[in-house]
């Protein structure tokens, strides 16, 4: 299994902005057939080093993270992402 999680760092760090990208990452549970699991989360110390947003998916195989990375609708998540975050990091590994 490969677990993906990335950390979001929002432009704009409002409670209302925050809240609204973490519902178009949660807004993707269910849709893909490679994504096994998904968890998004919010910070909750918002000092400045804090992240704003992670997200934790998990996924049976490299393969269906690649598949998963195409995906038509994960794209679409990836363009707003790009329009409303600051920075982004990730991490991929074998569980």
């Amino acid at each position: 299994m490969i677990k993906h999680i990335v950390l979001f760092k929002m432009k704009d760090r409002s409670a209302e902005s925050v809240e609204a990208a973490a519902q178009v990452l949660r807004n993707l549970e269910g849709k893909i057939d490679v994504l096994m699991s998904l968890e998004v989360g919010i910070d909750v110390l918002r000092s400045d080093r804090s992240f704003d947003i992670s997200l934790t998916a998990e996924f049976a195989s490299l393969e269906d993270l690649q598949a998963y990375q195409v995906h038509p609708l994960h794209q679409d998540v990836i363009k707003y992402m790009n329009e409303v975050r600051e920075q982004s990091i990730a991490v991929d590994y074998v569980i």
